[in-house]
């Protein structure tokens, strides 16, 4: 590549491994790398979760990496934004009954959304991250028919369209939450792991002697210390205990909880009261404050809609399609019919029943490796 004419590309840097190499890969092919690594966090995030993508930890490890990669490193604010469109959304949430999927939306709006802005004010053409996926660049060609004089013409045009497709390494897919991404963000982002293996990223982390090399990764919602989320909104002030009824399917009241916050769909444990089967969250009654119970079985579903869609392969859905849905984020798939209904919403028809499918959740439809889009599984 021409060191004159390098394309500029920034870097989102997590402290993580695989960030980490995704710098030292766009480096080797000869790109212009700034590291980012955007502060998301609030202050009583930081004091209980510093070994977290949130933390300060992460920032020390980051750093590090850009100062041995040789490359520009920036810290950037975006305390505010992540606190709007994540966290509230978050406790939003769940006070609606419904399970969030905060991941998704802060790819939406902050990894490729602030980040994206942050690239252009530095002269970036692209961001890049360290997810598992890959991203295709297909050209359309478009006719559209035209009148000149009496002789009738078909106009020839291109129009360039983005296709989102899972990693290679299956394992480490993360396809699934970048379903919500438009065309303009696909179009500025690029993914350098979508071809390889967990692996060869560490591989490649080894090989630059970078200290993230051998890095464990967090499975954990980044700003949720233990993996305990009642804890955290309570510690935050974004819910309090508020004392309802436990039901089961016939409306009798079973015992009483201390809000619907702190319950999510197919739970089990926690529940505290005594029946003589085992018994399951089947629904969160949020208008009437209820947890509603049953046994295994009711949570078994064949249909769902789905709603506030984005899809990526064309504009809009126009009539039914066969697809893989994907109901939360290590589900493995199942067939399913996907049918339009009104506003932008979707009826899915899945081919077998499936558990505990979940309102809030996302709900991702796939033809192989090809990611059609998706949609919020609606009560």
């Amino acid at each position: 590549m021409n060191l004159e004419k390098r394309q500029r590309v920034v870097c989102g840097m997590s402290g993580g491994v695989d960030s980490s190499a995704t710098a030292a890969l766009l480096l080797e092919q000869g790109y212009d790398v700034i590291g980012i690594t955007l502060k998301l966090w609030p202050q009583d995030c930081v004091n209980r979760a510093e070994d977290k993508c949130c933390g300060p930890q992460a920032v020390t490890d980051a750093r590090s990496v850009c100062d041995k990669l040789g490359i520009p490193y920036y810290l950037i604010d975006e305390a505010a934004e992540f606190q709007k469109h994540v966290i509230q959304y978050f406790a939003d949430e769940y006070k609606a009954g419904r399970t969030p999927n905060p991941c998704v939306m802060c790819n939406q709006n902050l990894k490729f959304g602030r980040l994206i802005d942050r690239a252009a004010q530095l002269g970036a053409d692209y961001i890049a991250t360290g997810h598992f996926a890959r991203i295709e660049k297909i050209v359309e060609q478009c006719f559209q028919p035209v009148q000149n004089g009496s002789n009738r013409q078909d106009a020839r045009s291109t129009k360039v369209r983005y296709l989102l497709k899972r990693g290679r390494d299956l394992r480490k897919d993360q396809s699934y939450f970048l379903f919500s991404l438009r065309q303009d963000q696909l179009a500025r982002a690029m993914f350098p792991l979508g071809e390889k293996t967990k692996s060869d990223t560490r591989a490649v982390a080894r090989h630059c002697n970078l200290k993230t090399a051998d890095k464990e990764e967090s499975m954990e919602i980044c700003f949720v210390p233990d993996n305990d989320y009642g804890s955290f909104l309570q510690q935050a002030h974004l819910a309090q205990k508020h004392r309802g009824d436990i039901v089961d399917l016939q409306g009798r009241v079973l015992g009483h909880h201390d809000g619907i916050e702190f319950y999510t769909i197919g739970q089990r444990r926690g529940l505290r009261i005594t029946t003589p089967e085992p018994v399951y969250v089947i629904e969160l009654d949020a208008e009437n404050n209820r947890v509603i119970v049953g046994d295994g079985s009711a949570l078994d579903r064949n249909e769902f809609a789905a709603s506030h869609c984005n899809w990526i392969p064309f504009d809009k859905l126009a009539e039914p399609i066969e697809v893989t849905a994907k109901i939360r984020c290590n589900h493995p798939g199942t067939p399913a019919t996907v049918t339009p209904t009104v506003n932008g919403s979707v009826s899915v028809k899945l081919h077998s029943p499936q558990r505990a499918i979940t309102p809030g959740q996302a709900a991702v439809f796939y033809q192989d490796d090809l990611v059609v889009g998706g949609g919020w599984i609606a009560r």
